[in-house]
C-alpha cells in the first residue's frame, strides 16, 4: 500500500519523537537527580536508544521507511534508493520530530532539572560531546558508528530475508543501536543522527534551565557533518557489496 506524503511526514515526525523520547528520555533517568534511575548506568541508556529506534521501524517502516534520521534519509538519495524530492520535507519533519520528543523529556523530568546543578548531566539529555574534548575523535566516532548502523540498518531492512520478515528486521535493527551505544557510544554519548543531536541543542539553548551551562556550538557541526557523511559511505558500501 503507497500512503501520502502527508502520512508519511507524519510518520516520520511521531517515529523521531519517539526515538527522543526512550532514548533522551533514558538518558534523563540516568543523569538527572533524584529521578528513580538516578545512576542506573550505561546499559540503562543503550537499552533506552535500542528501543527507541526499534519501535518506530516496526511502527511506521511499512509507511514511510521510519528514516527517522536525516542521514540516512540523504544517504539513501544519494545512492538513488530515495526520491530526491522527498528529502527536504522528510528531514523538516525529523528535526520537528526531534523537537517535540525533547519537549516531552523536559516536560516530564522538569522537576529533576531543576534539581541537578551539574552542567555536563544536564546537557548530556540533550546533545552529546566527545569526552575527551577531542574534534578528531568526536568526528571519527560519529562518522564510524553511523557507518556501522547505516550498513547493519539497510542489510535488515533491504535484502530479502528482512522484506520476507519486516517486524524481524525491525527487531535487529534495534539490536545494532543498543550494540553500538554500549560499543562506541563511550566516546560521544553516541548521536549517528544529526536531528537528535541539532534540535536538543538548540532547546538547551532556548529553555530556561538553571545550571544548564554552554550549548557548545563551536562544535556542533560535528554530529551533523559527521553522521550524513558516515551514513553515505555506508549506503554506498551496502550497495557495492550486497
Amino acid at each position: 500500500m503507497e500512503y501520502s506524503l502527508m502520512t508519511k511526514l507524519a510518520a516520520e515526525f511521531l517515529g523521531t519523537a519517539i526515538l527522543m523520547i526512550f532514548g533522551n528520555g533514558a538518558v534523563a533517568n540516568v543523569e538527572l537527580k533524584n529521578t528513580k534511575g538516578h545512576h542506573a548506568g550505561w546499559l540503562n541508556i543503550a537499552m533506552g536508544y535500542g528501543f527507541g529506534v526499534m519501535f518506530p521501524v516496526l511502527m511506521f517502516g511499512a509507511i514511510s521507511g521510519a528514516h527517522i534520521n536525516p542521514a540516512m534519509t540523504l544517504a539513501q538519495a544519494v545512492m538513488g534508493m530515495f526520491p530526491w524530492s522527498n528529502v527536504l520535507p522528510y528531514i523538516v519533519a525529523q528535526l520537528l520530530g526531534a523537537a517535540a520528543g525533547q519537549l516531552v523529556v523536559f516536560a516530564t523530568y522538569y522537576p529533576h532539572y531543576r534539581d541537578t546543578e551539574e552542567a555536563d548531566a544536564i546537557f548530556a539529555t540533550f546533545s552529546t560531546n566527545d569526552a575527551e574534548g577531542s574534534r578528531v575523535n568526536y568526528f571519527l566516532n560519529e562518522f564510524f558508528g553511523t557507518l556501522v548502523l547505516v550498513v547493519g540498518a539497510l542489510c535488515c531492512l533491504e535484502l530479502p530475508w528482512g522484506k520476507a520478515d519486516p517486524a524481524a528486521a525491525s527487531i535487529v535493527v534495534g539490536f545494532i543501536v543498543w550494540g553500538l551505544v554500549t560499543s562506541l557510544g563511550g566516546p560521544t554519548g553516541p548521536g549517528l543522527n544529526p536531528a537528535r543531536d541539532l534540535m536538543p541543542r538548540l532547546l538547551h539553548q532556548l529553555l530556561p534551565i538553571a545550571h544548564k551551562g554552554s550549548s557548545r556550538w563551536n562544535e556542533a557541526w560535528i554530529p551533523v557533518v559527521a553522521p550524513i557523511a558516515g551514513a553515505i559511505v555506508g549506503a554506498a558500501m551496502f550497495q557495492c557489496f550486497v
